[in-house]
């Protein structure tokens, strides 16, 4: 339902955030009237209403070139990793307009989806697109809004968080697997699907610096093995890592080590 007038407040520093028609605003920022943060381009540019628009109406199809299966085919996969925490709750964190999120609310798998993203815009074409399906579960989904290296939730708190086509484009992904580690209960896994550019021309001395530019100026990142992806969770704390691959397209699972 509308979450205007909803107001929650911060445990530790007592600050108090609110909602909007369509998602709960727990950045930093909120509440801000003068102040605002810049982002990096790759996350500015997912905020702009035209790619939020046409996320699901064209964009997301296009990464078939990059060996993605489909989303049906995807959440299928991801399902196969997630058997040991279902009934429990999934952030499907960098959601976009939903398209997971959905497809996780609609299974009936997870007693609570979380959908989190930085875009605003994102966030209203997600809330657009449950209003128009019929028979939704609405009660069982909640929109936020809330920055990937800062997640607005208690420690072990979280069965499982999925990230669909979005690792690439997080300005600091250990900082964001980190909090993710964080957040996870023991046990609590995550599962991630990205591209991996391991071509021939990765053993070139150049191609890491430029990669690091890249990272620099547009705040997107690729990884160039399967071991630098699991180096990435094993350092912050996760463990049991996998990888299918089909082409530059790779989904990767882990879980936060049981206590």
């Amino acid at each position: 339902g509308s979450t205007v007038g909803s107001n929650l407040q911060c445990n530790t520093c007592k600050k108090t955030y609110s909602g909007t028609q369509t998602h709960l605003d727990l950045v930093a920022s909120s509440g801000s009237k003068q102040y605002d943060e810049s982002m990096p381009l790759a996350t500015e540019l997912f905020r702009t209403p035209v790619v939020s628009f046409l996320y699901e109406r064209g964009w997301r199809q296009n990464f078939v070139f990059g060996g993605f299966p489909g989303p049906e085919k995807e959440f299928d996969m991801a399902k196969n990793y997630l058997k040991r925490v279902l009934g429990g709750k999934i952030v499907d964190a960098s959601c976009g307009s939903g398209m997971f999120t959905r497809l996780f609310a609609k299974s009936g798998l997870f007693s609570q989806v979380i959908a989190l993203d930085y875009s605003e815009n994102m966030l209203r074409q997600c809330y657009e697109f449950i209003e128009q399906e019929e028979n939704f579960p609405k009660e069982k989904v909640t929109l936020v809004r809330a920055d990937i290296s800062r997640l607005p939730f208690e420690s072990s708190s979280i069965d499982a968080v999925h990230a669909g086509a979005a690792l690439h484009c997080w300005p600091s992904p250990s900082t964001a697997v980190a909090e993710i580690s964080r957040v996870l209960r023991p046990g609590g896994v995550f599962v991630a699907t990205t591209y991996i550019v391991d071509g021939p021309f990765t053993f070139l001395p150049f191609v890491n610096t430029f990669r690091q530019n890249m990272m620099g100026i547009a705040g997107s990142y690729f990884a160039v093995s399967e071991r630098e992806l699991e180096d990435l969770c094993r350092t912050c704390g996760l463990v049991g890592f996998t990888c299918m691959r089909n082409g530059p397209f790779a989904m990767i699972s882990a879980r936060k080590r049981s206590s």
